[in-house]
């Protein structure tokens, strides 16, 4: 028999799991929920600071109270689920008692590494200078502090409330307790015993990325998601935001079995002789072109002295610095900028450093800086240019959207993310296209769709769609009903190759009309 232990993360205790573990518990399971010190659980003795070895502790309790069968008796196999912070505790008593843990449950949660506080895992980074002031004003450091739990309208800022009705959101509210903040800034400490322990992460799809977006930073070269790879963990997705347990409890419930038997999917590793799917050959079938290279831009030119029109393509993203290629290399901008600067343009490619969600501002600057250059070449007609944006590269859109200068004749944007996920921690970012769009006049924006995107990214184009609608904004949208992000290489099909000569040629008309 599966023994679930359910450990839920900031300001929320066992009530959260009431409906997951009833249907757990009709499944045959035995269910135990963790009543964390001051979060559902009574208070520390003597009023003594409540920090993350005292949640540990708890979790380690309950962990020794499950009863342990002899050599060769049939017995119950401890699955440890961590959401949100809950992680921290699960690990820290998972790392303590490895050989009584079959399977460690990631829900919708970080990954934790040695000597790294919960804290690091807050996205929203105003939330995080918030604890640190807390902490600085409470005199003896973290000791006795608390951080308020979250007002109604505030839950968004800890992760997406997709799925939640008004009731529930209401009682969690309600119910919500004061996290201490000793929880949130003592480093967890791992000794590195976990490493045989299987492991498996659920991924709510409504709050950050799913597991193709993960395969594809996998393959893009991301450290972590590499090693998860090649570790066999296990995934599953479901389509809600962060709290599963309260929008989709038998959902969430049935996920738990099929992970505590192993199921789910695996990421594949990036191996030598696999061609990774950012790196697989572009669509159309373009013909060879030299480059200049110069720092970290490209250009493709076009035949004939000039001065001409130009394309800036601009890279998505994160990228890791290690990456190699990198981005100015892919098949996806090069065979753009050889498309275009077979029609006359000059096509540029360039390297940006987003290598995290928090590089957008250098990010943005090196973008500005390229197409400084780009405009100062002699061969470039200075006053007809052009940005084209790619996947994670969309916030950047922002930038040019408010104010556009005059020279800007277009805008275009493949697959973009179009204002911030719920898990960057960036919703009072500058870098929001949706609400900067009303502030683009009649600047052109070609927006490239791909119907089977992932749905936290689908979510945002919606929302920008919404918004030109309302603005009345200059918006051509180019559907291309079966690609996926990335089509270009993924999804070499006749309606894919038709979609990038049409968003070619609108982009090209502003241009050059």
């Amino acid at each position: 028999m599966t023994v679930f232990i359910l450990v839920a993360g900031a300001f929320t205790g066992p009530h959260v799991w009431r409906d997951t573990a009833a249907r757990l518990t009709a499944e045959g399971a035995q269910v135990r929920t963790v009543a964390l010190t001051g979060l559902g659980g009574p208070s520390a003795d003597g009023g003594a600071a409540v920090d993350l070895e005292t949640h540990i502790a708890d979790v380690l309790a309950v962990i020794d109270s499950v009863a342990v069968p002899a050599a060769g008796e049939p017995g119950g196999e401890i699955v440890l689920v961590g959401h949100d912070y809950g992680i921290h505790p699960v690990l820290g008593a998972a790392d303590r008692r490895a050989r009584s843990i079959a399977r460690i449950v990631y829900l919708d949660s970080g990954m934790p590494q040695d000597g790294v506080p919960a804290l690091a895992a807050v996205p929203d980074q105003l939330l995080r200078e918030e604890v640190a002031e807390r902490a600085a004003g409470s005199g003896d450091g973290a000791a006795g502090g608390e951080l308020p739990p979250p007002a109604r309208d505030a839950w968004p800022r800890w992760g997406s409330t997709e799925g939640l009705s008004e009731a529930a959101l209401d009682g969690l509210t309600a119910l919500a307790a004061p996290q201490p903040l000793g929880t949130l800034l003592q480093p967890l400490r791992l000794t590195g015993a976990l490493a045989e322990v299987p492991a498996t992460g659920v991924l709510c799809t409504g709050n950050g990325p799913g597991v193709e977006m993960l395969q594809i930073m996998v393959d893009v070269g991301t450290p972590a998601l590499q090693a998860l790879a090649e570790a066999r963990v296990t995934f599953f997705e479901l389509p809600t935001g962060h709290w599963p347990m309260l929008s989709s409890p038998d959902a969430l419930a049935g996920v738990l079995i099929e992970a505590a038997s192993g199921g789910g999917h695996l990421l594949t590793p990036a191996e030598a002789g696999r061609t990774p799917a950012h790196l697989r050959p572009f669509l159309l079938d373009v013909p060879e072109r030299s480059r200049e290279r110069t720092g970290n831009t490209d250009l493709y030119l076009p035949d004939g002295p000039g001065p001409h029109p130009a394309v800036v393509f601009v890279h998505g993203g994160p990228v890791p610095p290690g990456a190699r290629p990198t981005p100015r290399d892919w098949p996806t901008l090069t065979g753009y900028a050889r498309q275009v600067a077979g029609q006359g343009v000059v096509g540029v490619t360039l390297d940006h450093c987003l290598h995290a969600v928090t590089d957008y501002e250098q990010a943005a600057a090196d973008v500005a800086a390229a197409v400084e250059r780009v405009r100062a070449d002699p061969r470039v007609d200075a006053d007809r240019v052009a940005l084209w944006f790619f996947s994670g590269g969309g916030p950047i859109t922002a930038e040019w959207l408010t104010d556009p200068p005059v020279w800007l004749r277009c805008v275009a944007a493949n697959y973009p993310i179009l204002a911030p996920l719920p898990g960057w921690g960036l919703t009072g970012s500058r870098f929001h296209p949706v609400r900067a769009l009303s502030r683009a006049g009649r600047l052109p924006v070609v927006l490239v769709r791909a119907g089977r995107e992932s749905a936290e990214i689908a979510r945002t184009v919606e929302e920008f769609v919404a918004e030109a609608a309302r603005c009345g904004a200059n918006l051509e949208i180019i559907d291309v009903p079966e690609g996926r992000h990335g089509f270009e290489t993924l999804d070499p099909a006749d309606g894919a190759r038709e979609a990038v000569h049409r968003a070619v040629g609108a982009v090209l008309d502003r241009l050059k009309g």
